[in-house]
């Protein structure tokens, strides 16, 4: 396919780094967002000659990209980025986003399914599957489009698995690199997928040139992956061997400490601090923090027993310890995830109507999402919670060492990717265990103030060793960016 654009380097990934609300009037609000992405791709610069391809997801996407030039955003709506936004169609795009990457894919390398009842891989899912490949073909006709000869381009995460091997039939000049922000399932569970589907999955990121995990253990999974369902030597070590030639990576995502120190010093969080307080009541309470979206993943649940056995275990924290838990609704567009939250609050109420007192609150439930206040909690925690049952990384384990004011305990779970790094000055523990959970939270309740404080202080040092800026010049020194 022949280039029309002159784009050096480009970035592909489902959501883009702004998102439009069409208001009633007719006019359109723009909203930036965040991330390691958006961080990412400043560092190399407004000058860099780089464009952004992303999936407009909802009707003001939809609108934005009408009104636009070729489907280019308005630089003001931007940052300055030059943004290409795809109107892929809306059927298509949930066939391929819901019914596909967040109810398949996520699902096995979540390792989330309950075998006994599903998968169910039946003409339904090969009528999506079939949405899903055209989602994926849509960015590689995109990304052609806008590159220029040799140009280097860093497609991220499994909603664009097939796009570097389409990417690379219609422009074989490209460099091109694929990163997984998920863990990658091991090949057991991988092969729960059809044969074909486990093969083209493989087969599209090996398009490629570079690979790229989180950690080793996604990475080493992903290989083995390729060995049993496409044979030994697949991904090839040596390029130049003719078989595969895909080099693996891996680069550690990090929380971005001078955002983060900036941030969580501004006014609107130093309100939500003393909010919280008063929430948590009660003179040198300590607190036990979470703040996750309510993704199965998340163990929010087993993360709130661990807690009541706490409770039930060591009375003796009764009406001295607050468990502040921030659960985000997400992806409530699947009855899953809506049960799932309903979950956790009913859970949540079951506790605090149990064990509360008249000036006592066990468990501080928010739902609704607030940044600032997430990070007045990172602030004020004693101790912090992540146990998911499986995570690519997990970035809360990263910022909440260090945002703490006065140096907080980390309870991890050893399934987050995080554990890779993190693992030595962490509490960790078996996330499924709900006893052994609430010996780590007891066990962390009570450090020593010093002991607190010094392993803090190496767990943000770790924390921050790969900032969103690093990662990704990583990511395009790999592709000789």
């Amino acid at each position: 396919m022949a280039s029309t654009g002159g784009a050096e380097v480009l970035v592909a990934s489902n959501r883009g780094p702004v998102s439009y609300d069409l208001r009633e009037d007719g006019s359109l609000h723009a909203r930036r967002g965040g991330g390691g992405l958006v961080s990412g791709l400043s560092a190399i610069g407004p000058d860099a000659n780089a464009v952004w391809v992303c999936a407009a997801l909802g009707d003001g996407d939809r609108e934005a990209v009408r009104r636009a030039e070729g489907g280019r955003l308005p630089a003001g709506d931007t940052g300055g980025q030059q943004v290409r936004m795809l109107d892929i169609d809306a059927d298509v795009f949930a066939d391929a986003y819901n019914g596909i990457a967040n109810s398949v894919l996520w699902f096995v390398h979540h390792m989330l399914y309950q075998t006994p009842l599903e998968p169910v891989f039946d003409a339904e899912f090969r009528r999506q599957w079939g949405s899903y490949q055209a989602y994926n073909q849509a960015f590689a006709e995109a990304l052609a489009q806008e590159a220029g000869q040799d140009a280097v381009v860093v497609i991220q995460d499994y909603h664009l698995a097939l796009a570097p091997r389409m990417l690379r039939r219609l422009r074989p000049d490209l460099r091109i690199g694929h990163f997984s922000h998920t863990p990658w399932a091991p090949p057991d569970y991988f092969r729960l997928l059809p044969d074909d589907i486990a093969a083209e999955l493989l087969s599209g990121i090996l398009g490629a040139d570079h690979a790229a995990f989180l950690t080793r253990r996604w990475a080493d999974a992903f290989v083995d992956c390729c060995h049993t369902v496409l044979g030994p030597g697949i991904p090839a070590a040596d390029p130049a061997s003719g078989s595969g030639g895909t080099r693996i990576g891996v680069h550690g995502l990090g929380a971005d400490a001078d955002f983060l120190r900036k941030r969580s010093h501004e006014p609107d969080v130093d309100e939500r601090m003393r909010a919280l307080r008063e929430e948590i009541g009660g003179e040198g309470r300590k607190t036990i923090v979470r703040v996750d979206r309510t993704e199965l993943s998340k163990n929010i649940v087993r993360g709130l027993l661990a807690y009541r056995q706490l409770l039930d275990d060591h009375p003796e924290w009764r009406e001295r310890v607050v468990h502040v838990a921030f659960a985000y609704p997400s992806r409530q567009d699947l009855s899953v995830y809506r049960d799932y939250t309903a979950e956790v609050q009913r859970v949540a109420d079951e506790i605090n109507a149990a064990y509360g007192t008249a000036g006592w609150t066990p468990v501080v439930l928010h739902v609704k999402d607030d940044f600032a206040r997430s990070l007045a909690a990172y602030r004020l925690a004693d101790v912090a919670l992540v146990n998911p049952i499986r995570d690519g990384m997990n970035l809360v384990a990263k910022e909440i060492p260090v945002v703490s004011d006065e140096g907080c305990v980390l309870v991890l779970s050893r399934e987050a990717g995080a554990y890779e790094e993190l693992g030595e000055d962490a509490v960790v523990v078996n996330p499924y265990d709900i006893g052994g959970t609430a010996d780590a939270l007891a066990l962390a309740l009570a450090m020593p103030v010093e002991e607190r404080a010094e392993r803090c202080k190496r767990l943000a040092e770790a924390a921050t060793a790969l900032p969103p800026a690093a990662w990704f010049l990583e990511q395009l020194g790999a592709l000789g960016g």
